[in-house]
């Protein structure tokens, strides 16, 4: 666990060879600025999916973050109340699983 940071991203870029990594802006390939106003960021957990092996194209960035006011869809993560995600980071640890269900 850390804070994030302005520079901190995530590379989405499937030709990248640190696609579904973690890396510092400037980084030349397609990525994800971490980094948000809009506060849906503000804590997040990487879900730890396609990551060992990282196999390009199978999705990256898949994280568990704070909703919208809205709840509205997100790119492909899972979003909850801040309060729930305050609640949970604390039980989180190495080795821990989440399970996404209907």
């Amino acid at each position: 666990m850390r804070p994030l940071t302005p520079h901190d991203a995530w590379v989405y870029d499937p030709a990248d060879g640190r696609y579904n990594r973690l890396v510092t802006l400037p980084y030349p390939a397609r990525t994800e600025r971490l980094w948000r106003d809009d506060q849906i960021y503000d804590l997040v957990v990487g879900i730890g999916y396609n990551m060992e092996p990282v196999i390009a194209g199978a999705g990256s960035a898949i994280f568990l973050h704070i909703a919208r006011p809205s709840f509205s869809a997100t790119e492909g993560c899972t979003a909850v109340g801040r309060e729930v995600l305050t609640g949970l980071i604390p039980l989180l640890g190495p080795g821990s699983t989440i399970t996404i269900g209907a």
